[in-house]
């Protein structure tokens, strides 16, 4: 009688064993086994790491095996089992690998095909075609979308991260709570001694050092020596952790009326300003989108303020980019003046506090949660609704959707709802963070995702007349390795543009995605379909970078550039300046956080700064979801390439006191998950 090896590996991730009975049967081309027990005596099957070899011999010839059906049946006490894959060695020698990576819950079962990639043309067996459609049809029973907010990207229907598909949980959950990380952090900063003294002001700026962790040598160090250097203000636009506000200023803006006089001591080219424009020097970044937004008002016996400030900034002589000009609101006036680094000094320190705390709440309200974050998600949700486990595309993307879905339901649940961690230290809480991602909503482009795209639409792209964007070199040059990664696996699956065309399990993927995430919005740009190989190798670069190193550039910089509260103040405490000549350095204190406050944002920046343990980044594939020798190839030309950038990076940074490193390939995790 026919004999098969079959050979079981178990995950080596918390609680990933199982002591309930695992059956299996194989399905041929010419028929079905019967149900076998995997069971060796005296032996501890499918413990966590384990990989066990079984003997299976069935009663006739099955064929070509096309499927491998595993049931877990209870024990004792239900226990879930995590599934790395499946070998079967046949009765003629060959080796079939059918990958799986799912946990299996309860008295549950998971029907897998071998691992090769298969687009739906391929499939013209009944059996397996049934297969495919099944699969769709329970998984998008599983991943609903929902509405979280008016305006917002629709999002995983769950309340909760228990109410998740098991299969894109967190191991663990202690891991992601927020509430238990932050109290964690303020215990390893040592500053939970000052975390409840809320409305207690800081005495001057030295105080702050009361919470921050010096650590030699590190950038954090260097923004609290050197924060109120106009230099260091204008470096943290190009290479801090919100580097994509600035933009190349091609005319003056009407409502920032500045004049040659005003900053004639800061223009070092003997031009006028207006000169200074045409030839390239003026750059500017305008916080529009926080004018009118409603402030947190969550703590009656605190006022909070927000701004939307006007900053114009000057190339110098040695290519620095400094401010020169900053109007705090919208619309000008005698009671809006515009600040001047020839003002007096705390004038000009107060004014460029008020533009780095307004940039703070972008980067984490928009460039961070918005564009990363709930963009990513999207991504996700459309996946496991709409493309198969044997399809191409799934199994490329589903690395960089990892814990994705989950960190962002945990987010829902405990940091951005109402009365959340969100709330207590900053100054868009209560709701006025809401308010910014329905704004924000009008810029958020296809275009705007496409890396180079996006540099170029704010003039920056030049690396002659702008040399020290580092943020913009590195990420071009990730970009370029992961478009052409993606479009050797394009290659290998689509043989011409028609097959991208007509292949309707893509489509529906991509018309997910612009229906529910984009909400069905013209102006996004979002595609609805794909016509060809190139415009499907785009979209997955941007789904893949906009995952890993645009999320890594936002993200994982916060302590850097934000422990130092002065430098990143996550609310304020008085209204910004009417007139010029009256500010003080204790109004300027009494302005910033407060001690209790600051303790918060300091415990969440470096939360949120850390890698998660055992992380996987960027080009590592340790679950194999492909088996062919081509797309293998193809991955391992995707790490040599990362490498290299990794090199570039690392002589780069070689001496620097200020080394941009968020963008290194070894440092940019596969997927949104923190």
């Amino acid at each position: 009688m026919p004999s098969y090896t079959v050979t079981v590996a178990t995950g080596s991730q918390w609680f990933a064993g199982t002591d309930d009975y695992i059956y299996l049967s194989l399905v041929g081309s010419a028929g079905c086994s019967e149900k076998h027990l995997l069971d060796k005596p005296f032996y501890n099957d499918f413990e966590r790491g384990a990989v066990d070899s079984y003997d299976v011999t069935v009663d006739e010839e099955l064929g070509e095996i096309q499927l491998v059906k595993i049931e877990k049946r209870k024990y004792w006490l239900h226990d879930d089992w995590y599934l790395k894959y499946i070998t079967l060695k046949t009765p003629h020698g060959d080796y079939i690998e059918f990958p799986c990576y799912r946990w299996i819950t309860g008295d549950g079962e998971v029907v897998l095909r071998d691992g090769r990639a298969k687009l739906a043309r391929d499939d013209q067996i009944h059996i397996l075609k049934q297969h495919r459609r099944k699969e769709l049809e329970t998984r998008q029973k599983q991943y609903r979308w929902m509405e979280w907010n008016p305006g917002f990207p629709l999002s995983i229907d769950a309340k909760c991260h228990k109410d998740l598909p098991r299969d894109i949980q967190f191991d663990s959950e202690k891991g992601v709570d927020f509430v238990l990380n932050y109290s964690k952090a303020m215990e390893n900063l040592f500053i939970n001694r000052f975390m409840h003294m809320f409305q207690s002001s800081w005495n001057d700026f030295a105080d702050f050092e009361k919470i921050f962790v010096k650590i030699s040598n590190t950038i954090s160090e260097r923004v609290m020596n050197h924060w109120q250097e106009d230099l260091m203000f204008g470096y943290q636009f190009l290479n801090g952790c919100n580097p994509v506000l600035i933009q190349r200023c091609t005319e003056l803006p009407r409502k920032l009326p500045v004049t040659t006089e005003m900053v004639e001591c800061s223009l070092e080219r003997q031009l006028s300003l207006e000169q200074e424009v045409q030839q390239g020097n003026i750059f500017v970044v305008d916080f529009e989108l926080l004018d009118g937004i409603d402030a947190n008002k969550t703590d009656p016996c605190t006022l909070q303020f927000l701004a939307a400030p006007i900053c114009l900034l000057y190339k110098n002589l040695a290519n620095k980019i400094v401010p020169i000009a900053i109007q705090l609101n919208q619309i000008p006036g005698e009671e809006n003046p515009i600040f001047l680094p020839s003002d007096a000094k705390y004038d000009w320190l107060l004014a460029k506090i008020w533009v780095r705390s307004s940039d703070f709440h972008i980067h984490q309200t928009i460039t961070h949660l918005l564009r990363t974050h709930l963009v990513s998600e999207v991504f996700g949700i459309a996946m496991y609704r709409q493309l198969p486990a044997v399809h191409p595309i799934f199994k490329l993307l589903v690395a960089h959707v990892r814990f994705t879905i989950a960190i962002n339901t945990k987010a829902r649940e405990q940091l951005i709802c109402e009365c959340g961690l969100f709330d207590k230290a900053n100054a868009t809480g209560g709701g006025g963070h809401v308010q910014m991602v329905q704004r924000a909503m009008k810029d958020l482009t296809y275009a705007s995702l496409c890396f180079p795209e996006a540099i170029k639409a704010r003039g920056m792209e030049s690396k002659e007349d702008i040399p020290y964007y580092f943020y913009r070199d590195d990420g071009l040059l990730v970009w370029e390795a992961v478009r052409t990664f993606t479009a050797e696996v394009v290659d290998i699956y689509y043989e011409s543009d028609q097959v991208v065309a007509e292949d309707s399990e893509l489509q529906d993927f991509v018309k997910d995605v612009y229906v529910y995430g984009m909400r069905g919005c013209k102006a996004s740009g979002f595609p609805k379909s794909l016509k060809s190989r190139e415009q499907l190798s785009e979209y997955l670069t941007v789904v893949i970078f906009t995952a890993s190193a645009q999320h890594a550039a936002v993200n994982f910089g916060q302590y850097d550039w934000c422990s130092w509260i002065p430098n990143a103040p996550p609310t304020m405490r008085a209204p910004p300046p009417t007139a010029k000549g009256v500010v003080t350095i204790e109004q300027i204190v009494d302005s910033l956080p407060d001690r209790g406050r600051s303790c918060w944002h300091l415990g969440a920046v470096w939360a949120l700064s850390q890698f998660q343990e055992n992380e996987l980044f960027l080009g590592m594939y340790p679950e194999e979801h492909f088996i062919e020798k081509p797309v293998k190839e193809a991955m391992a030309r995707f790490r040599k390439n990362l490498e290299a950038i990794v090199s570039v990076i690392a002589d780069r940074n070689k001496n620097k006191k200020l080394p941009y490193y968020y963008l290194s390939p070894d440092r940019i995790p596969n997927s949104v998950a923190i």
